[in-house]
């Protein structure tokens, strides 16, 4: 692990970003003063337990729940009629403040259909969670059962073209060297520390939901819709979570259930997935098959790139996981074709998981472009090297920064690459078999519309605003730092609020935007609380600046200042004090480019390159991803520490995702078998390897004017073909489906 730097004590002007912060919010966390969506406790409030389905497939012939209804403490059991039905919430994006998305679109209790293992039937709400449990367990429903269809082998109903140029067939006939490989992952399961949970109060009409979520704004609109009820009449709160991984970006139908109970009953409701629940209720990444054409010439040089891919998805819901989203743009070929498709289940709605789409999909491309340089007996870094487009060819659109070369240099020189020896298991240290492998990553650098607000206060502190949500990810120290940034503060003297629908709008917390979202917004309202304090002081009339105009004065790191003449610059405190205010505002936007109609004139990605060495031991079938290098082209970084820490998350989710991660469906009743961290294999910190992580520093002000791109998801891109590259050059087994299992490799 890289070691941890200490924070500054004080932060001198213009001086706090691209420095390391530990997290403002850290204190918080590590005392327990931070209090998570289910830590909340309400007067009079009730709990609930969701009555999940026990086939994936049938009807509902009938609930009975008389037992359940007179256990003590049992205040309903709620199911389809007990309360109006629920709406379904349309997909909306129009704007920043209206943005509703969500991926399963039926209501809970729409209709006596099952259609996956888990769906809830009913639900059971008493004085505490223990009476709540008992009876949802006291249940009884009957179903007509029918086989469900949860097979691995998927068939795609149409396959849709989603990118091309050239002709990518004739260019793959006429190469001198082929590729065409299948390649598979199998579902896996977002497992954050904290499961999902909701606490729903009413007042009058009005609702509040303290809740777990990537986005409180969406969420709010979503369940407003659902609830049928004014947005501005619900208030979502999530000022700490325990992480997402993308399965808390869109609301589950837990949520608005919860919400309608409390509606019912005219009690505070609070309800808490249990963690089985979270491999049925809340998405997942679902399996996807992947098949790469690749041909070339003999010295390298692309002559074709083909990319067909298929995910499962839902009865109802069509989720596509994108996974051609990087192959455009990559490598340089003038002859590409990119299809996509999705296959029915019966399970539940796959969701974004951390790097959707780009992280599957470079696990096939990047092991296809391995498994090409073996076919040419060529060095993989070298075969990239030669395939480095001068523009975007997906788009015809520059890039608007990419030093993807130069992570591969700088990768091969801080790994050692040029020791390897190219020979299948030719390479050992201490008994051991060395296996070293590369891959590339990719990932898209925009961002989302965003409001701020900032507060100068009189005692020389600051207060920024946003509803955004810290996912766990610094977007609380990032803020600070962006304030102080302007202020010339520390950031201890800048107070963050967020995750709270009363607050400016403020985007989602996905597709590693949430930064580049915040900073127009956030300088904006620093300037424009900067010429508030300008204009009082100017039209005081008995004040350090009475009697000059606005335009004679500027607002610089925290102060007052003339732009001509030795006058002395006067920090915001003084000014306010002198002037008898105790505080004053200014508000900020900034506009979206995600989505964005029209063609963009730039594409805006991030880069970079994993080398892996793994070990292993056929003596005792032991594989072991010992160490890693990762150089990342993300713009400039705001804070080194968070983001390094990004980083290695990502390469340890990587090793999860190479070597254990796997959601089994059992053939009969569509049930999730491993739903529990006993049996779901997670990465820990004794699979953690050695992790070397370097930034490099190329600020992109084609985003933002910091220049600065996220990292939260980069460093899963290509990891796991960079894992499985490094087990071919240990081994001379191919894995072409993950995760690896040891029966791959004792062959």
């Amino acid at each position: 692990m890289s070691a941890s730097h200490p924070a500054p004590t004080q932060a001198s002007p213009m001086n706090v970003i691209g420095r390391p912060h530990p997290r403002v919010d850290g204190a918080l966390k590590v005392t327990g003063a931070a209090r998570y969506a289910g830590d909340h406790y309400l007067p009079g409030m009730l709990y609930a337990v969701p009555v999940g389905a026990t086939i994936a497939k049938g009807s509902i012939t009938a609930i009975d729940a008389g037992v359940a209804e007179q256990m003590p403490g049992v205040r309903a059991i709620l199911r389809r009629g007990s309360f109006p039905p629920l709406g379904r919430a349309e997909l909306d994006m129009s704007s920043a403040d209206t943005t509703a998305i969500l991926d399963e679109f039926r209501p809970p209790f729409d209709d006596d259909v099952v259609r996956y293992y888990g769906q809830y039937v009913a639900l059971a709400v008493a004085d505490s969670f223990e009476q709540a449990k008992a009876a949802a367990d006291a249940v009884r429903v009957t179903y007509a059962a029918e086989t469900p269809d949860v097979d691995p082998a998927l068939v795609a109903e149409a396959m849709t073209v989603k990118s091309e140029r050239g002709d990518a067939e004739a260019g793959f006939a006429s190469a001198a060297v082929t590729i065409d490989q299948r390649y598979a992952m199998a579902p896996e399961t977002h497992n954050p520390i904290e499961t999902h949970a909701t606490v729903a109060v009413w007042e009058g009409d009005a609702l509040t939901l303290h809740e777990t979520t990537q986005g409180v704004i969406n969420h709010r609109n979503v369940v407003a819709k659902m609830l049928g009820v004014p947005a501005e009449r619900v208030r979502v709160i999530s000022r700490f979570l325990g992480s997402g991984f993308g399965n808390k970006l869109w609301p589950w139908t837990h949520s608005p259930l919860a919400a309608a109970a409390a509606r019912t009953l005219g009690r505070p409701v609070k309800l808490v997935l249990s963690r089985a629940m979270t491999f049925r209720n809340v998405g997942h990444r679902p399996r996807i098959e992947q098949r790469i054409r690749l041909g070339a010439t003999a010295e390298g040089k692309l002559t074709s790139v083909q990319h067909d891919y298929v995910n499962a998805t839902s009865i109802l819901d069509s989720y596509e996981e994108n996974c051609g989203e990087a192959t455009p743009h990559m490598y340089s070929t003038p002859n590409l074709r990119v299809t996509a498709g999705i296959a029915r289940r019966n399970i539940g709605t796959p969701t974004s998981m951390r790097g959707p789409g780009a992280v599957p999909g470079l696990y096939a491309l990047e092991s296809g472009m391995d498994e090409l340089a073996v076919a040419l007996g060529m060095d993989p870094v070298e075969l990239r090297l030669r395939n480095e487009p001068a523009i975007d060819e997906g788009l015809g659109v520059p890039f608007s920064s990419r030093h993807f070369q130069e992570c591969l240099r700088v990768g091969t020189e801080r790994f050692g690459w040029s020791r390897r020896d190219p020979r299948v298991g030719a390479m050992t240290r201490d008994g051991l078999t060395l296996g070293w492998g590369v891959a590339a990553c990719s990932w898209i650098a925009e961002r989302f519309a965003s409001n701020a607000a900032v507060d100068l206060r009189e005692d020389g502190t600051a207060r920024v605003a946003c509803a955004i949500q810290d996912i766990g990810t610094g977007t609380y120290t990032v803020m600070a730092q962006m304030v102080a940034e302007r202020l010339g503060l520390p950031t201890d003297r800048i107070e963050v609020a967020l995750g709270d629908t009363r607050l400016p709008a403020g985007p989602v917390s996905g597709g590693s935007m949430a930064t580049a979202s915040l900073v127009a917004p956030i300088h904006e309202a620093v300037a424009k609380a900067g010429a508030a304090l300008i204009a009082a002081a100017c039209a005081a009339k008995d004040g350090p600046f009475s009697g000059s105009r606005p335009e004679e004065l500027d607002f610089v790191e925290g102060k007052i200042t003339a732009k001509t003449g030795n006058r002395q610059a006067m920090g915001f405190d003084t000014v306010l004090k002198a002037l008898g205010m105790p505080a004053i505002s200014g508000s900020g936007s900034g506009t979206g480019t995600f989505m964005a109609p029209g063609k963009p004139t730039v594409s805006k990605h991030s880069f970079g390159a994993h080398f892996v060495e793994v070990t292993w031991q056929p003596e005792t079938a032991r594989l072991r991803v010992a160490r890693t290098v990762s150089v990342i082209d993300a713009g400039r970084i705001l804070n080194p520490l968070a983001a390094r820490n990004q980083i290695e998350g990502s390469v340890v989710m990587g090793v999860g995702m190479a070597l254990f991660e796997e959601t089994h469906y059992d053939a009969r009743n569509g049930a999730p078998v491993n739903a529990s961290l006993a049996d779901y294999v997670v990465a820990t910190h004794a699979d953690a390897p050695a992790m070397d992580v370097h930034f490099l520093e190329y600020p992109d002000t084609s985003l933002n004017a910091l220049g600065a791109r996220g990292v939260g998801e980069i460093g899963l891109a290509g990891t796991a073909a960079a894992i499985t590259n490094a087990v071919y050059h240990a081994t001379g087994v191919r894995v072409r489906e993950l995760p690896l299992k040891l029966e791959h490799l004792m062959t």
